[in-house]
């Protein structure tokens, strides 16, 4: 009984947050909550599993609204900008430079982890760039969506927060390991970035147009500027501050959600003198900082109650007596090896909180690592993050840039897959997983 509500559960919240109709919050509170009371569970013990996933997330939730406010912070007194804009200086109109430079662009925007900024920064920038040298703007989608992925393994990633839930770890310890891939996964991409470079040049030389090598029409002022303060401090007092908040994160010797509230602390005072100012910085950037840590909450609950009530426990006790043997402990590769074309139809939610606790369960009790599982099911499939239907961002990014979702999805799907399966070989070869 436990497995057949669990299951009905699960594909009751998958199927919500697939849909446009409910905001993650519903189906992460009210479904597992209608589902203890239908298994008979009484309100006190409900209570328990809730403060036990809420405990569990705390720390995670804490540590999104401040790295969130921190690097919102920092962009909108401009510490990025200056980086950017030598990029497109340097890029010129050499289709193979401008395609490594978009990596670079895009890695250095998503380091405050939001997908959205990323391609506010981006594409306004370089759009016109692409367009004026003949170059195909999905090209741009695809590098770009790629190099934030590759990003995105930060701690204060929504893929990284949600991994560290579900292993109930610090998600700058679980963090660390992965320093090494996201190198490699940049060097590889640089690669890929140059092959279709030179694939674009020599597609634009049969074209046998004339291309003004001029580009005085997408020079410095096509960056689109965020919000500068004249009372902000000069860059390089901020760029100290963020290589401090950094290092500590490396160092590990507080929590990071700690690091973060002191950043946010100095940025503010060093850049801000006034109480207003802060605060309305603070106002600024609080709903971005909100809306990701109500949903880690409210995974929290669910992940909660789904562990307290004993039905992932049943679930994938039962899965396994279904299963070929054989299948049952590769369980997570196959997983990882799909990740892609999973992120087509679950959203990031539904696979991280839905889908990888069951896959997690069953493999452990076949003497997999749990950390293992994880890191090969999330390598697999954070590649694929802005290929999805499913994330808000790349609906930005394609209302930016004017292009249609079913031919990105075409012209990106399998680089981007061939690009995580060859990104889970490097992680087996550095020792990772």
């Amino acid at each position: 009984m436990l497995s057949i509500i669990g299951l009905i559960t699960t594909a009751i919240v998958v199927i919500l947050l697939m849909g446009k109709r409910f905001s993650p919050i519903i189906a992460l509170t009210i479904i597992p909550f209608l589902a203890a009371i239908v298994t008979g569970f009484e309100m006190s013990e409900i209570a328990n599993f809730y403060e036990s996933g809420i405990t569990k997330v705390m720390g995670v939730a804490v540590m999104f609204i401040f790295a969130i406010l921190y690097f919102g912070i920092m962009q909108d007194v401009g510490l990025f900008t200056p980086l950017i804009r030598k990029m497109l200086q340097i890029t010129g109109s050499n289709p193979v430079a401008i395609t490594c430079g978009t990596v670079i662009i895009a890695a250095i925007a998503h380091v405050d982890g939001s997908g959205a900024s990323t391609f506010l920064i981006t594409i306004p920038a370089l759009l016109p760039l692409y367009k004026k040298m003949k170059m195909n703007p999905y090209l741009l989608l695809l590098l770009v969506g790629t190099s934030a992925s590759i990003v995105n393994m930060i701690p204060w990633g929504g893929p990284m927060g949600r991994s560290a839930i579900i292993l109930e770890v610090d998600p700058t310890d679980l963090w660390r390991p992965l320093i090494p891939l996201q190198f490699v996964a940049l060097l590889l991409l640089l690669a890929l970035a140059f092959f279709l470079g030179l694939k674009e040049k020599k597609r634009i030389n049969k074209l046998e147009e004339n291309i003004d090598t001029e580009h005085d029409d997408f020079n410095q002022d096509q960056l689109e500027e965020k919000e500068h303060h004249p009372t902000a401090k000069p860059i390089w007092v901020n760029l100290l501050l963020t290589l401090a908040v950094i290092t500590m994160l490396f160092w590990g010797i507080i929590p990071a959600g700690f690091t973060f509230m002191i950043g946010v602390g100095l940025a503010l005072v060093l850049n801000f003198p006034q109480k207003k100012l802060q605060m309305n910085r603070l106002k600024h950037q609080a709903p971005n900082a909100l809306v990701m840590a109500t949903i880690i909450l409210a995974a929290g609950s669910f992940l909660g109650i789904l562990n307290g009530s004993g039905m992932l426990d049943s679930i994938a006790t039962d899965i396994v007596n279904v299963l070929p043997e054989a299948i049952i402990p590769e369980l997570h590769l196959i997983v990882g090896a799909l990740g892609v074309p999973l992120e087509l139809v679950l959203s990031t939610d539904a696979t991280y909180f839905a889908l990888y606790p069951i896959i997690e369960q069953i493999v452990t009790g076949y003497g997999v690592d749990a950390t293992v599982a994880i890191y090969v099911m999330m390598i697999g499939n954070i590649i694929g993050t802005f290929i999805s239907p499913f994330s808000p961002a790349l609906w930005l990014a394609l209302g930016l840039s004017g292009l249609e979702i079913g031919k990105h999805i075409r012209y990106s799907f399998l680089w981007i897959w061939g690009f995580s399966l060859a990104l889970i070989a490097a992680a087996f070869l550095i020792g990772i997983v």
